[in-house]
């Protein structure tokens, strides 16, 4: 009888994994530094628990494994939202926000109650970014497409015609909230992106 009680819940817990396979279908529109090809969502979630992983000492008094969580559960929503790129035009901000709520509620739906609830607090601590936690991950969610961006020729600021000031205006403030540390040293790469620095560089 206890064993026929643990059936229902694991087999949710496996539902739940195997949807988020979906997530490696959501592309974004940040290329790979080789520019063979763009990232998909998982592998910038993945990414970004890494930068976490690295980066957390740019940060002050920040639980390291909770960053992490929060990476990996940001945007799982995007398997029902889609990716809505920083620098789409005209973007309905709440109309997204109401698609990722109803996302947040099927997909985090599908694990028994107590686990789905957590993880979309986690989603939701994200998403307020109030938390020294929070705050940190969505510096990092602005500092991974930045970094990318510097080392593959513009990358999205290029295709979306965004100038340095937008760029700064655009991260800046979210990166320096969270590591005024990472913001200087972001800024610098993107003064020498703009400069044309990268690819006197590059040639030489």
């Amino acid at each position: 009888m206890n064993q026929d009680k643990e059936v229902e819940p694991l087999s949710r817990r496996f539902g739940f994994l195997i949807e988020l396979d979906k997530l490696k279908s959501v592309m974004r529109q940040s290329p790979l530094i080789d520019r063979s090809r763009r990232e998909n969502s998982a592998e910038h979630s993945w990414h970004l628990a890494m930068f976490a992983l690295v980066l957390s000492d740019c940060a002050k008094e920040v639980d390291s494994f909770h960053v992490i969580k929060l990476l990996l559960v940001h945007d799982i929503v995007e398997i029902d939202a889609g990716d809505h790129p920083l620098h789409a035009p005209g973007a309905d901000s709440a109309s997204i926000e109401q698609s990722e709520q109803r996302a947040a509620e099927r997909i985090f739906g599908l694990l028994p109650d107590d686990q789905g609830r957590e993880l979309r607090k986690l989603w939701m601590e994200f998403e307020a970014a109030e938390t020294p936690e929070a705050i940190f991950a969505k510096s990092l969610d602005r500092l991974q497409p930045l970094l990318i961006n510097t080392l593959t020729g513009g990358g999205t600021w290029t295709e979306n015609g965004v100038n340095e000031q937008q760029v700064v205006e655009r991260y800046g403030p979210v990166i320096a909230r969270g590591s005024p540390q990472l913001w200087e040293a972001a800024r610098e790469l993107v003064g020498a992106h703009f400069s044309g620095d990268v690819a006197r560089r590059k040639d030489d």
